[in-house]
């Protein structure tokens, strides 16, 4: 006799219909080092409250986008862009029932850093900008998704976007100095390198020369996030690879370096807002 549908995996079923009736889904740009960039097209809520080490930095192209961001409501219209600074918390989905469309790239903050010459990450309060200079910037990457980029391209867009953010944000903090800023892209380059182990405090004491808790107020100083959750997002970047090449779940939570299933799928809805299931059927669907 065949067994019964559990409830979780009848939501998911049902999901999948849904998913594949009104269009929902995730198209993956080509990867360069440090920029990731999609296009989603939902209806209803998409994303459940979660935050990333990178910044996220789109436009909206159809409909209302509608996000929870920094203790506030925001809709963002067609043609504005949206900021999103690294490590905060927001949501995401269609503010009307027409539905979202939007692009958007995740870019690891080391690449902004290259070309500030020592000075901190702009933080942008407004998450929702009406800047057509931006915008347009940003759709120099995001309009040729089926297009990689070139490096040369790509050191001249984050200059630009770089220059865009500095004249949004306010009063930039404090710089941590360029001995600390050395020692955390030391600990930045270690935990790249061994992105798929557990790594050891005194291990980051020994490359940085600085003790722990020096070397993690420094690094969430320079990158907005701790060296823990910078291995962890390593982690869970390489595994969203793994599902766009269409490996099982199991494999992909061996692979990535989690101690098993349920620990990946906890630490992957709490990053990204939803499951790997839901993300995997989303990037199937495309």
């Amino acid at each position: 006799m065949a067994q019964a549908l559990s409830e979780e995996a009848k939501e998911g079923l049902e999901r999948s219909c849904m998913d594949a009736a009104n269009g929902d889904r995730i198209v993956s740009a080509p990867g360069e080092l440090g920029l990731e960039r999609i296009e989603a097209r939902f209806h209803g809520n998409a994303f459940e409250l979660h935050r990333h080490d990178t910044y996220a930095i789109g436009v909206t192209l159809n409909g209302v986008q509608r996000f929870h961001y920094r203790g506030a409501l925001q809709h963002s219209l067609p043609g504005q862009a949206i900021v999103l600074h690294p490590d905060e918390l927001h949501d995401g989905g269609a503010g009307t029932q027409d539905g979202l469309r939007y692009r958007i790239l995740y870019l690891e903050p080391s690449l902004l850093l290259d070309c500030l010459d020592g000075e901190p990450l702009p933080f942008v309060r407004d998450a929702v900008v009406d800047d057509p200079c931006l915008r347009d910037t940003l759709l120099s990457a995001l309009a040729p998704l089926d297009e990689a980029l070139g490096d040369l391209f790509v050191a001249d867009f984050v200059a630009q976007l770089a220059q865009h953010l500095k004249r949004h944000a306010e009063q930039p903090a404090k710089s941590t100095g360029k001995t600390a800023w050395r020692a955390a892209a030391l600990a930045r380059d270690y935990l790249e390198e061994n992105a798929e182990r557990p790594v050891r405090s005194d291990e980051l004491e020994a490359v940085t020369g600085l003790d722990r808790y020096a070397l993690s107020r420094h690094f969430r100083a320079t990158y907005s996030t701790s060296p823990h959750r910078f291995l962890l997002m390593r982690r869970l970047q390489k595994a969203r690879r793994m599902i766009a090449e269409g490996e099982s779940l199991a494999e992909i939570a061996a692979g990535a370096g989690f101690s098993d299933q349920s620990h990946f799928n906890r630490h992957f809805k709490k990053a990204f807002g939803m499951t790997p299931g839901r993300w995997a059927a989303l990037v199937r669907d495309a």
